[in-house]
């Protein structure tokens, strides 16, 4: 469903994305690790379609459509989601008017709300006052009324208390329809196939891998995407080497 192929992406004429190939299949989640200024965000944006971000080179295809130089509005349409780690306050419009906004349909948005224990918040301003579990949580609604079948996350735990952190990561799970592996007498093979949501979340402590069994891990680093392997295991090696070991294999595989 998303393909990424040879991508390379400036910003404000500095070279931040660098021949970036990725693939995430129906049901996937990948998880992408890397130090602060290493263009993890940037690659969110990019697939999100923020102008900004000027794709020099590469393509991104999305449901077998080339979408590269696609609007935000128009991806989103097809499907795509983002979750940031920091969105805006919005004053003048009410949480409210914008899960219905995310809906694009006639739903009840306090029913939604109670999944995410939000319904307190729902008529005040968007993101005004709110604490970082709070914008959390409001991001979380807002995709969950989207309902997209991609969805990017950007650092999920970044300023969530460790009493929001189980919410937002249940949440999280469900969205991308983890919870179809416990099925009762279905196969983890038939489960699997089932699930048609895919997400690609941005982590730097790994405590989401508590609640979200991701497919694959990467490691993105000087806009270089490289060590494709299991999340747990990069997530140990860089608790216990930190990313030198994966400027190494960089250089290597170069």
């Amino acid at each position: 469903m998303l393909k990424i192929d040879d991508l390379q992406v400036t910003l404000e004429d500095k070279e931040i994305l660098k021949h970036i190939d990725l693939e995430i299949h129906p049901g996937e989640t990948h998880v992408l690790f890397g130090p602060n200024g290493s263009g993890k965000t940037s690659l969110l944006m990019t697939i999100m379609g923020y102008s900004q971000y000027n794709v020099v080179a590469g393509k991104i295809i999305f449901k077998g459509k080339d979408i590269t130089h696609m609007s935000i509005d128009e991806r989103a349409r097809m499907g795509i989601g983002m979750s940031y780690q920091r969105p805006p306050t919005i004053n003048g419009l009410k949480t409210r008017q914008m899960v219905k906004l995310c809906a694009g349909h006639e739903m009840d948005e306090n029913d939604l709300a109670k999944q995410v224990n939000f319904e307190q918040f729902l008529d005040r301003d968007v993101n005004a006052g709110f604490s970082g579990g709070e914008i959390k949580r409001s991001e979380l609604l807002q995709l969950m009324a989207q309902k997209p079948d991609l969805m990017l996350f950007d650092e999920p735990e970044s300023g969530v208390d460790m009493e929001n952190i189980s919410l937002v990561g249940k949440t999280i799970a469900s969205l991308l329809q983890k919870n179809l592996l416990t099925i009762e007498n279905k196969t983890r093979m038939q489960a699997k196939l089932e699930r048609t949501k895919m997400g690609l979340i941005i982590t730097h402590t790994g405590y989401i891998l508590e609640y979200v069994a991701a497919d694959k891990g990467q490691v993105l680093y000087d806009g270089i995407l490289s060590c494709t392997n299991n999340p747990r295991e990069i997530l140990d090696c860089i608790e216990e080497s930190g990313y030198e070991e994966c400027v190494r294999c960089i250089i290597k595989t170069n």
